[in-house]
């Protein structure tokens, strides 16, 4: 296992790094989605986001649902069920010392799988290609967990 002082040298913990950073950097971004549809669709959750829209009953309009902005959201929230195992099991994945090559591989595909996911999602892209994409990521870091168990069982 590797030291916290040589983590900044370790190709593979930069390469986790890199990626964990671009996925987290996607979920954030799904925040800003989020509100630029609740906003362009005047859909709002809360009667306090209305007041820049009316008062009384000209605002209560515009606390509704909308089948956009909950597209987005069912999007975001399907990246905290899966970006977060991704970052834990990710960073004990990069401390188990695997090759560089295959460490790349699960951390590329885990990326490429979720942009394509917010893609299937917000389009929407017909199915099964949010599913697929959804499956490869999860795959993914099931892999990772596998090889930090087997390591942590053979210690």
């Amino acid at each position: 296992m590797a030291k916290s002082t040589q983590l900044i040298d370790n190709e593979v913990f930069r390469a986790y790094a890199t990626y964990a950073a671009i996925v987290l950097l996607k979920m954030m971004l799904m925040s800003l989605v989020t509100a630029y549809f609740r906003i362009t669709r005047k859909a709002f959750a809360n009667p306090e986001d209305t007041a820049s829209f009316g008062k009384g009953d000209s605002a209560k309009k515009f606390l509704r649902t909308d089948a956009d902005v909950e597209r987005v959201r069912r999007g975001h929230l399907n990246d905290l069920e899966n970006i977060v195992p991704f970052f834990g099991i990710g960073l004990l994945y990069a401390l188990c010392g695997p090759d560089l090559s295959t460490a790349l591989l699960h951390f590329r595909i885990f990326a490429g799988a979720r942009i394509l996911h917010t893609f299937a999602y917000l389009i929407p892209l017909p199915q099964p290609s949010r599913g697929l994409s959804w499956a490869v990521g999860y795959a993914v870091t099931i892999s990772m967990a596998y090889k930090v168990l087997s390591k942590a069982l053979y210690l």
